[in-house]
């Protein structure tokens, strides 16, 4: 292996994850994109990882499967739970059981194989959906499963899990996504785009990504398929 700094980038196709890739890239970390086909209920993020992977430089982007449309539960898994339009309190069912935990240990995984030093995860504790796997807690606890339960960890090379955005409003992920030269066009935020990519403008997702070019004072470049009624 070289001397560059390696980092596995988990990359959704999304927003907050095209920022992040971002940063570990303006951070001059040799980035190694991860996309998980996890039985979601549409292919339109998928499809924007593999733009956001060449045009933000990655050296390599890998799409890795498991099958948690198989566990179920969530409404972004199986398509009988209706994806919500309106808020609501406590945690939605658009959480995924234990997603964040499985994309991170894949990650774990090929950093090991890599002989990277970092992972880079886009959660978020603020404009989020409360989701308990977004939190710093989680990050916190997950880093010290690494320490332990890694060959990497138990030789003293232990994996650094980096959440940059864990903090920020989603005006400035959006800021700083532009600074680092993010088209925030080519991604997809949406729980239920269409199969052209569009977004639907109703669900959670949809409604923190648009108040967030609001709020950061950015025109939305977002695809709706009720194009008329939004920005």
């Amino acid at each position: 292996m070289s001397g560059t700094l390696r980092a596995v980038v988990l990359l959704s196709g999304g927003l907050d994850s095209a920022t992040v890739l971002a940063i570990a890239r303006a951070e001059e970390f040799d980035c190694y994109a991860l996309s998980v086909d996890y039985g979601q209920r549409h292919r339109a993020e998928l499809n924007s990882a593999v733009q956001v992977a060449a045009v933000l430089g990655a050296h390599e982007h890998r799409v890795m499967r498991i099958d948690l449309a198989g566990i179920g539960g969530s409404a972004l898994t199986d398509a009988s739970i209706a994806v919500p339009e309106q808020p609501n309190a406590g945690i939605p069912v658009t959480y995924v059981p234990a997603r964040n935990l499985q994309l991170l240990a894949l990650a774990a995984g090929w950093a090991e194989v890599l002989d990277a030093s970092d992972i880079f995860i886009g959660v978020n504790a603020v404009d989020y959906s409360g989701y308990p796997d977004c939190r710093p807690e989680f990050i916190d606890a997950f880093e010290a499963t690494l320490r332990v339960g890694t060959r990497a960890g138990v030789e003293g090379r232990a994996l650094r899990v980096n959440a940059p955005l864990i903090r920020w409003s989603k005006s400035r992920i959006i800021r700083e996504g532009l600074a680092r030269g993010v088209d925030f066009a080519i991604t997809t935020s949406c729980y239920q785009s269409d199969a052209l990519g569009r977004a639907c403008g109703r669900c959670d997702s949809c409604r923190i990504r648009a108040e967030g070019f609001a709020a950061a004072g950015v025109a939305d470049p977002t695809r709706y398929v009720d194009a008329e009624n939004h920005p």
